[in-house]
């Protein structure tokens, strides 16, 4: 079969085991997500309270300030992800195929050893093997630079969650309208309703290789 499915033979059981063990990791990932969303938007509701502010002599009022900044901020941090990761799920693919066409040749160089193949093809045996190494290397650094940014993504997810939630906060705490505990209490959850949120952008990876 031409294309990019050629060689299905020594993908089968990697896939099988992908698309069956997978989808039930996601769901329990998922459902605890779920659960840390629902339990500390309580908290960051109540504890945050509304932000009320002039802008161009109009006040405004935001109620619940702090679950509506995490919504906006976990949206923009998922839409930052699936723009710079877009590509991953192809790369996956395309590296899957150099090993599966990498392992087809040292098997034809095997069967030259054992005489199975006619001596004069053996040098293209190896001439074949030689390229297919090489592919499946460039395959990987290509694998590699696309997970590097999309670590990137992550992680800087991770660090600036935190600080968000304290700056957010911190015109209340300086107003005298929220304690230091309370302050602590909404940053900490803020930074555990964004994870929630953004359980894409922390598995990512792993959702582009099951797909």
């Amino acid at each position: 079969v031409e294309g990019e499915q050629k060689i299905p033979e020594y993908r089968i059981a990697e896939d099988a085991r992908i698309a069956t063990d997978a989808p039930v990791d996601f769901a329990l990932g998922l459902v605890s997500s779920l659960l840390t969303a629902i339990i500390f938007i309580q908290i960051l509701w109540n504890v945050g309270g509304d932000a009320s502010f002039s802008l161009f002599d109009y006040k405004l009022w935001i109620p619940g300030y702090l679950v509506v900044s995490v919504v906006v901020y976990s949206g923009i941090a998922t839409s930052a992800m699936l723009l710079v990761g877009s590509p991953l799920t192809r790369v996956i693919q395309i590296k899957d195929q150099a090993e599966a066409e990498l392992i087809t040749a040292a098997h034809l160089l095997r069967e030259t050893g054992e005489k199975a193949t006619p001596k004069q093809q053996a040098s293209e045996v190896r001439q074949g093997l030689w390229q297919a190494l090489q592919n499946t290397m460039a395959q990987w650094r290509r694998l590699s630079w696309q997970l590097i940014r999309t670590t990137l993504v992550s992680q800087g997810n991770s660090l600036l969650a935190p600080v968000i939630g304290l700056v957010l906060c911190a015109p209340k705490l300086l107003s005298g309208t929220m304690e230091l505990g309370e302050l602590t209490q909404a940053a900490a959850a803020f930074t555990l309703v964004q994870g929630s949120f953004n359980w894409l952008v922390d598995n990512y990876g792993r959702v582009a290789d099951w797909n």
